[in-house]
């Protein structure tokens, strides 16, 4: 069998592997505009001061955490909905990672979570711009007007577009799955929209909490130790929204090249956690990171054995947060975009060794030794300047002057290329030319009926892969969360030059779908042991034959079977295009924000000269 004749074999050729039923999508839109309708029927009553219930529910909320009440109630909601929106997120992509795709949009109960909580996001945003009555209740002087007698407060409307951004995820994620099939990853184009926007809606929670602290007056009681913890909280929810990119590297089902990992992990802490140690003073890198940890322990909890789902590991950050911390005490703070910078670098490099302690001894997919040169070349630039970008966070925060337009403007866009760039480099693979696998396979009598069998590959050529290569594992993965919660991998034992014998028993039965996986510096390929037969796409099942030699393929064809192979590339790249107009609308608008709310108050002049002294 050629590697052409079995890639089209693997991929979709049916209808299930498209979008949601009709009916459902009726059914949720009318549900939507219902719920929207009401909201803004709430809304218009509260502004002609004919309900008084919800400013008065604000006010309570005001004088519970010493904000104003345009900034209590709305960051209330927005605490709520985020940790919704998280656990629902996890929930879910364990769930396909151990069931394979929906019956159905509303068939997946973790998708209530994540519609319910990006739908918090928006309505918290829209809250914070509704509560201000009248032009005599401005709330801060960053305030944007929109009518004559209404303004609403800039992290309000940040808030407010993150969320809309991630609510318009989902009905183009449906549209996308018509088009081009279900591409069954977190990266899909779509998919990113959903988790940028609620990843970076913490930003704009930032923005309206320091609006708040500014707004304050002079008899408001002194901020107490609950308020700092949901300030400590913002900055690790920062951290969160920040690595969620990351996720299927740490379920272990990573469908793209590894030395995207250490890229991600770098990136989100230099922005998160020197923001953190800017803003909030002595030790708030580490507490940002351990209350982060905290979260994601809790959601792992609950997802795995609680719900007996694929466990989902995930970065500790402490090295990060040490290499911040003690940056801090040079004279570097005093000049926080450099601080930002070197804190960049140190993390891009020491805190990545750090951080590689606990990967290599929690993670499915530990970091070989080889990873490590590209690794750093993506890394280190992404990590110095998003690090200059968490300096500048931290200035808005503080009240420092910003550096001059074109120097912020300037190091936001070459952020954004770095990442672009780094991701561009990442996204190249290589497929094997005339390289094939020899799988023989010896079954293992079990009691439950189902077939397991250990296997012993010889890989053709036999000098394929190099000394180090990043992974030679099998995977089987979606055969239910009553089998081993639906996930198994296996690092293959080398016992000769391209000589790999398995370490357990892999299954190769029922709904599972199981395949050889070789990934070494740009070389990402698999091959197939056994693939279910699912007619609801119109792929055949690929059996696990005694003793088989099949070719190495790309590993999408395998891993995602339900995407469309006679979809035109133009199409493909226009949908992409789309999504990326729409991030960097996002992104300006977050930068926007930040520029607006420090062009329009004084500057503290010790702030300038002293970080920590609003923390």
């Amino acid at each position: 069998m050629t590697m052409e004749l079995l890639a089209m074999e693997l991929l979709a050729q049916g209808d299930e592997g498209g979008g949601a039923a009709i009916g459902e999508i009726v059914g949720l839109t009318v549900a939507g505009g219902i719920v929207a309708a009401i909201l803004l029927w709430i809304g218009w009553l509260h502004r002609s001061h004919k309900i008084d219930w919800l400013a008065n529910l604000a006010d309570w909320s005001g004088r519970r955490f010493k904000r104003p009440p345009w900034v209590a109630l709305p960051v209330a909601m927005f605490i709520a909905s985020i940790i919704c929106a998280l656990f629902g997120f996890i929930w879910d992509v364990s769930l396909h990672i151990g069931n394979g795709r929906d019956d159905g949009a509303l068939a997946n109960p973790a998708h209530y979570f994540i519609l319910i909580g990006l739908f918090g996001i928006f309505v918290a945003g829209c809250t914070a711009m509704v509560l201000p009555r009248g032009a005599d209740d401005r709330p801060g002087p960053a305030a944007v007007r929109i009518t004559d007698d209404w303004y609403a407060p800039v992290g309000g409307i940040v808030m407010a577009g993150c969320g809309l951004y991630a609510l318009m995820g989902f009905p183009l994620d449906d549209i996308w799955h018509r088009i081009f099939g279900q591409d069954v990853t977190l990266w899909g184009p779509t998919h990113l929209m959903m988790i940028g926007g609620a990843g970076f809606s913490t930003l704009a929670a930032l923005y309206l909490e320091h609006e708040g602290r500014k707004d304050r007056t002079d008899d408001t009681p002194p901020d107490g130790i609950g308020l700092k913890f949901v300030q400590y909280l913002a900055f690790a929810g920062v951290l969160i929204g920040a690595s969620v990119y990351q996720i299927e590297f740490d379920f272990g089902v990573p469908q793209f090249r590894q030395v995207f990992e250490p890229m991600l992990i770098a990136a989100a802490a230099a922005l998160a956690l020197v923001a953190a140690r800017i803003f909030m003073g002595k030790g708030a890198a580490l507490i940002a990171a351990l209350i982060a940890i905290g979260l994601r322990g809790i959601v792992a909890l609950l997802v795995a054995p609680v719900l007996d789902a694929p466990v989902s590991w995930f970065p500790l950050y402490l090295g990060a947060a040490l290499v911040v911390e003690l940056l801090a005490l040079t004279p570097l703070l005093k000049r926080p975009v450099a601080f930002g910078l070197v804190s960049g670098l140190g993390i891009g490099t020491i805190g990545l060794w750090l951080e590689s302690l606990w990967i290599n001894a929690a993670y499915h997919l530990p970091w070989p030794t080889s990873i490590w040169p590209e690794a750093l070349m993506m890394a280190v630039p992404v990590a110095i300047l998003t690090g200059g970008c968490g300096a500048m966070v931290g200035m808005v925060l503080t009240g420092q002057r910003l550096p001059g337009r074109a120097i912020g403007v300037g190091l936001v866009v070459l952020t954004v290329l770095a990442i672009g760039g780094a991701a561009a480099n990442g996204l190249r693979y290589d497929v094997p030319e005339s390289a094939a696998a020899t799988i023989t396979l010896t079954d293992v009598p079990t009691s439950d009926g189902e077939r397991y069998a250990t296997a012993d590959v010889r890989l053709t050529p036999a000098n394929l892969i190099s000394d180090d290569p990043n992974w030679v594992s099998v995977l089987g993965w979606q055969g239910g969360l009553a089998n081993q919660r639906g996930i198994f991998i296996d690092h293959l034992e080398q016992v000769g030059p391209g000589h790999f014998r398995s370490t357990e028993p892999m299954p190769v039965s029922g709904t599972w779908k199981t395949l050889l996986r070789v990934h070494d510096g740009k070389t990402l390929a698999a091959v197939p042991i056994y693939l279910a037969g699912d007619p609801g796409i119109g792929a055949e099942e690929v059996p696990a034959e005694a003793t088989m030699t099949r070719p190495f393929v790309g590993e999408i064809t395998i891993l995602q079977r339900e995407r469309s192979p006679d979809i035109p590339q133009s199409l493909w790249l226009i949908g992409c295009l789309v999504v990326l107009v729409c991030t960097l609308a996002m992104i300006a608008g977050l930068a926007w924000g930040g520029g607006r709310i420090n062009n329009s108050e004084p500057h503290d002049t010790e702030a300038e000269l002293e970080p920590t002294a609003q923390a």
